[in-house]
């Protein structure tokens, strides 16, 4: 037992040295002593406590949860073998296939960190949040204040919750009516191909409880895919902010990349660019 944890220990800190600041979205900096991330940074990744971290690598603190060690394999990009060989070394089963997937290609999270001028978000099959920039976070909020089961999409739209709270007011051109109904067709399309993903059962049985216009949505609605749209942001200090907001499906991974952008010299371009400089931070991802 004690030489599985070691090994769980060893690995974070080999795969926390091979990952290079700039893939992970930090400024590089001098006086680094190596060329890997920081323990500090890792934990801020992976939204843990610095101190946590520190203890799994030395092998004190034990059974990491599947949440946690997810979020470890994503913050350290890994592939999906070495995610699998992270959890075996947790002394955890691997996610299995047919269930949504939270795993975030290496490639993806490069892409969203270096497009730092770009409101990005990527999200699952059931619409949870599973890693954003430091742009979403000026523009929506800081996810990683939100409990790690709130940050869901149709929670936010229908719940009651955290979720709910924290999401800033928004208008769509679609209409709030046609963007709620077209996320309940999202989850229904999920539903129908992932039928033995018991956290989707779950967030749809619940929301049907607790929810009367998704469960209404939900046996009547007739509505499309959530795709691209206009909406208009009420930031907090920088007023409504429009932005053309494009959902981008990632082949082969059942992933949606959700990016905002302003048309380049128009007022909207000028807050984004004001919250780039004043809220701009590394990349983020859920526990």
């Amino acid at each position: 037992m004690a030489s599985a944890r070691s090994d769980f220990g060893a690995l974070l800190h080999a795969w926390r040295d091979r990952l290079a600041p700039a893939d992970a979205g930090f400024p590089v900096t001098g006086g680094r002593r190596a060329p890997g991330l920081r323990r500090e940074e890792l934990a801020q990744l992976a939204g843990l406590s610095v101190d946590y971290v520190l203890r799994l690598e030395q092998g004190r603190a034990r059974n990491p949860s599947a949440q946690v060690v997810g979020a470890l394999a994503r913050a350290l990009q890994l592939s999906r073998t070495e995610r699998d060989e992270l959890y075996r070394a947790a002394g955890l089963l691997p996610p299995r296939d047919g269930t949504i997937g939270t795993h975030v290609p290496p490639g993806i999270q490069r892409l969203t960190a270096r497009l730092g001028d770009v409101p990005i978000g990527v999200f699952g099959a059931d619409w949870t949040l599973l890693w954003w920039n430091g742009m979403w976070s000026g523009l929506h909020g800081d996810p990683a204040l939100v409990p790690v089961g709130e940050r869901n999409l149709a929670r936010a739209v229908f719940g009651t919750g955290a979720a709910r709270a924290s999401m800033r007011p928004f208008r769509s051109d679609r209409g709030h009516g046609a963007f709620a109904a077209s996320i309940v067709a999202d989850l229904r399309d999920a539903v129908s191909r992932y039928p033995a993903d018991a956290g989707l059962d779950r967030l749809v049985r619940e929301l049907r409880d607790t929810s009367a216009a998704f469960a209404q949505l939900w046996t009547t609605a007739t509505a499309s895919q959530h795709t691209s749209d206009r909406k208009t942001v009420r930031h907090p200090e920088l007023g409504d902010i429009t932005l053309d907001c494009d959902v981008l499906v990632v082949p082969g991974a059942d992933l949606r990349m959700v990016t905002y952008t302003a048309a380049g010299g128009s007022e909207d371009a000028g807050k984004l660019d004001l919250l780039r400089v004043t809220n701009g931070r590394a990349a983020g991802t859920l526990p």
